[in-house]
């Protein structure tokens, strides 16, 4: 049996609308031809797209998909989808790890569950959901690595519009996943040290989005890390400490946090 899997935005700009047949970023005809669409909620203007999901089947691209929309800003329509979401993963092993996050998104109001993202996501580096901050810091090499992205994203031959978003923010890279897999799959592989550090942060707070990142990690070659140090040494350096305060503040890179002991950031 199939479901209509309908994946919502990272994050949708206020009065744009949720068209069902559309992915973040990508415009599409009547024929299915990706294309950019000016008039329809304007610049930065989120949309979601709709693919057949198998029940029972652990699909890769149900898979990201349910990541790009769980790990994202929640909002109503991302509510209005959670029976959709538990029910293309039922039977599958991810199933399980997208439980505590499901039954999260349940528990409080829109409003609460909004405080609750901006709180561990955006105000707290140690959860941060671009990808690059984990490997390159706020250092000037981060800017050549998100151009990087921005080129594997052209190359595609999808028109994108990120809507002011960084190209390395998580959701928006797993829904690039599902539209490409080859190129999608190899920004997760070279961003394998981001995932998994992000995995263990989540999995130290306890926070319910913690098993999205395993089962992300789960679909990498070779075992997951046990711990950052295992992380340094298969991947090599992760966040650097040079630092270049106002030109990268521009980009909304922010705060890099404040290193701990142990390695981990605030």
């Amino acid at each position: 049996m199939k479901w209509p899997f309908s994946l919502a935005s990272s994050r949708r700009m206020p009065g744009s609308p949720a068209d069902p047949a559309e992915i973040p970023g990508q415009a599409r005809d009547d024929e299915g031809r990706a294309g950019h669409d000016e008039g329809r909620g304007g610049p930065g203007a989120q949309r979601g797209s709709v693919i057949p999901a198998n029940a029972g089947i652990s699909s890769p691209a149900v898979l990201y998909q349910a990541a790009a929309l769980v790990l994202a800003y929640p909002d109503e329509a991302l509510l209005a989808r959670l029976d959709v979401i538990e029910a293309a993963l039922d039977g599958t092993p991810d199933a399980p790890l997208f439980a505590p996050v499901l039954s999260h998104l349940r528990s409080d109001s829109l409003r609460e569950l909004q405080s609750f993202h901006v709180q561990e996501f955006d105000l707290s580096r140690r959860h941060a959901m671009h990808l690059s901050y984990w490997t390159d810091g706020d250092t000037r090499r981060r800017g050549n690595v998100l151009a990087e992205i921005k080129q594997v994203y052209r190359d595609s031959g999808l028109v994108v519009d990120t809507g002011g978003e960084l190209p390395d923010y998580l959701p928006m890279v797993l829904e690039f996943v599902v539209l490409d897999p080859e190129r999608g799959r190899s920004l997760l592989e070279r961003f394998r040290a981001s995932l998994e550090l992000i995995r263990l942060e989540l999995s130290a707070d306890d926070l319910p989005h913690a098993g999205v990142l395993t089962a992300l990690c789960n679909r990498l070659p070779g075992e997951s890390p046990r711990n950052r140090a295992e992380v340094q040494a298969r991947f090599g350096q992760t966040q650097p400490v040079e630092l270049v305060g106002l030109e990268l503040a521009g980009h909304g890179m922010g705060d890099p946090g404040i290193r701990r002991d142990d390695g981990r950031v605030s």
